[in-house]
């Protein structure tokens, strides 16, 4: 039998990070993901005291976390838990749900600015047709980057993530990592 060894979506035996100017461009390689949807008649659960949340919002305490994918249906966040069977923990944890693991399906990229917000918004702007100025923390939407399909979701202030299909991580990150360099250096 081979020595197998797990690979992050870029390929490497450890997450990526790289730090362009006061923006650190980080691979989330810990997040599971599941998807989460009512079935008729079900109630709308609180999977880990974990309030879901509306239209456009995003929402996260010590456990996990969510996003509002659409009506009756949030996209669950396990930080920390990727090598976990956490579909089955939010199955158990929301009876009468359909539960679908989903976190070998997608990478996500954490962004953190060591100079508050400007630099988070300044990259925003850069990269998604979204109004960043009204894009707070707490947000999270489904929207286009280059020709891919992402969701981003507002952390904090001084914080973005990118979540985004892992058969296109590369190119992802390559853009994710263009636009920061260029904000660093924009004689570039």
């Amino acid at each position: 039998m081979p020595d197998l060894k797990p690979l992050t979506a870029l390929g490497g035996s450890t997450a990526r990070a790289v730090t362009h100017g006061v923006l650190t461009l980080e691979e989330n390689s810990g997040l599971a993901l599941t998807s989460l949807a009512l079935r008729r008649g079900a109630t709308e659960p609180a999977p880990f005291g974990l309030g879901l949340p509306g239209p456009g919002l995003w929402t996260g305490n010590d456990t996990a976390a969510a996003l509002w994918t659409g009506p009756g249906q949030w996209l669950v966040e396990g930080p920390g838990r990727a090598e976990t069977d956490f579909a089955a923990e939010i199955t158990a944890a929301c009876p009468g749900c359909s539960v679908t693991e989903q976190t070998d399906g997608f990478v996500a990229f954490e962004v953190r600015s060591a100079a508050g917000e400007a630099p988070v918004l300044a990259l925003m702007a850069k990269l998604v047709n979204l109004d960043a100025a009204r894009f707070g923390p707490g947000t999270a939407t489904r929207t286009g980057l280059e020709h891919m399909s992402v969701f981003v979701i507002r952390r904090a202030a001084d914080r973005l993530a990118v979540i985004g299909m892992r058969s296109a991580a590369g190119t992802l990150w390559h853009t994710l990592e263009t636009a920061a360099a260029r904000l660093a250096d924009p004689g570039a």
